[in-house]
């Protein structure tokens, strides 16, 4: 007789891996936006995007990365929260 419980189904995951998504998203536009408010307000200088095509790169990948960090922690936190409540924690 084994212990482990079931692992939950896929559908059971997409609300959390869809939070996740938008969780990580914003706090990647959050990250971008304090680094331009910080190099405008505190050091005089406004990053110029436009010109330079790394520091585009930049504000376009951190968003995502983010993103897909958070979605990646959502589903697995989930996963782990349906075990311990099947194990009757």
């Amino acid at each position: 007789m084994s212990t482990r419980s079931p692992a939950p189904s896929p559908s059971a995951k997409v609300p959390a891996a869809l939070v996740g998504l938008l969780a990580g998203g914003a706090a990647g536009f959050l990250l971008t936006e304090t680094v331009g408010a910080f190099s405008a307000f505190v050091l005089g200088r406004a990053l110029d995007v436009a010109a330079t095509g790394a520091l585009l790169a930049a504000f376009i990948a951190v968003p995502v990365i983010c993103a897909v960090l958070g979605t990646v922690i959502a589903v697995r936190r989930a996963g782990q929260n349906r075990r311990s409540h099947n194990r009757g924690w």
